[in-house]
């Protein structure tokens, strides 16, 4: 595996915000005073939108889907892939609220994460865009010993807390803004104390090394930065997701995926490309069993020059 600079791959980065604080709010009201069953209608309109008006999106949309359906999708694929992303984010209101008592949750693998954290050094999670890490961090809510904090980058990092701010502020305290100069420290504090860090790991802002892998047939480029500060603080990695399953079902998914705790120095680039190809069949393995849970619309396979790694430290 050769590893690449990261060229014109965040065209994530550089599409239009579309939430809007004031429509958020309206959201939050009526969801919250109306209830979900009534709110739900309006996701509806949401998918509409985006299949009709959102023309970048529905190509994204639509190169996807034929790579995890293995067929050309036909609009109903479209719509049913906008209105899952819509009621996961629909949902993250109930879920910043504790209203667990709306939704059904399947957890599988939580055995895995028990037993690597009883060792009391912590671990970090690694998920993608790929249904909702919400209800992750609401498992953690539910069980105070399973706090868990997620990392985002600095933008996103602002963006969330807005968003969450105007739902609950007490959940603000559970994002960790990569860019500050105590943000490794930080993360350090939490797994010192035996905590969990969450880091959604298919996309980069544009200054990390590209790992070039395989997903759905399809040749992808993944960054290495995440994986690299688990090698880096030698913490195990788990793999999480929160697949919708439709209603109020979500099933919860953790996959042993790397651990970085007894990797030499010398072994440790070695390590790095392995877990991510680990990574990258994990994310093969669930956009195929949950195919509209994949939330990157952009051109997620763009190539990019190759270049040699740089080391780890």
């Amino acid at each position: 595996m050769t590893a690449r600079p990261t060229t014109d791959h965040t065209s994530w980065a550089h599409t239009p915000e579309r939430s809007n604080m004031l429509m958020l709010r309206v959201m939050t009201w009526i969801s919250l005073r109306l209830g979900r069953r009534v709110a739900r209608g309006v996701l509806h309109l949401i998918a509409a939108y985006f299949l009709l008006l959102a023309p970048a999106s529905r190509r994204a949309s639509s190169d996807y889907l034929r790579r995890a359906l293995g067929r050309a999708p036909h609009w109903r694929d479209l719509y049913r892939h906008f209105f899952t992303f819509a009621a996961t984010i629909h949902d993250r209101l109930y879920l910043v609220n504790r209203r667990f008592d709306l939704f059904d949750f399947e957890v599988h693998g939580e055995d895995t994460l028990r037993r690597l954290l009883a060792d009391g050094r912590g671990l970090f999670l690694m998920g993608a865009h790929l249904g909702s890490f919400e209800v992750i961090r609401a498992i953690g809510r539910q069980d105070t010993n399973l706090r868990i904090a997620m990392l985002m980058h600095q933008d996103n990092a602002q963006k969330i807390n807005a968003m969450l701010s105007a739902i609950n502020p007490e959940a603000v305290q559970d994002i960790i803004g990569l860019g500050h100069l105590d943000s490794m420290l930080k993360v350090r504090e939490r797994l010192d104390a035996g905590g969990v860090v969450g880091m959604l790991a298919d996309r980069t802002p544009g200054n990390d090394t590209l790992y070039p892998v395989q997903i759905l047939g399809t040749n992808a480029n993944l960054p290495g930065g995440p994986f690299r500060m688990a090698a880096l603080l030698q913490r195990p990695v788990v793999f999480m997701t929160g697949l919708y399953l439709g209603g109020n079902r979500y099933a919860i998914h953790f996959d042993s995926l790397a651990d970085f705790s007894t990797v030499a120095r010398g072994q440790r680039d070695a390590a790095l490309q392995a877990a991510i190809t680990r990574y990258a069949a994990l994310l093969d393995q669930y956009c195929r069993k949950a195919p509209y849970n994949w939330f990157n619309f952009f051109d997620f396979w763009q190539p990019a020059p190759t270049a040699t790694p740089p080391k780890s430290r």
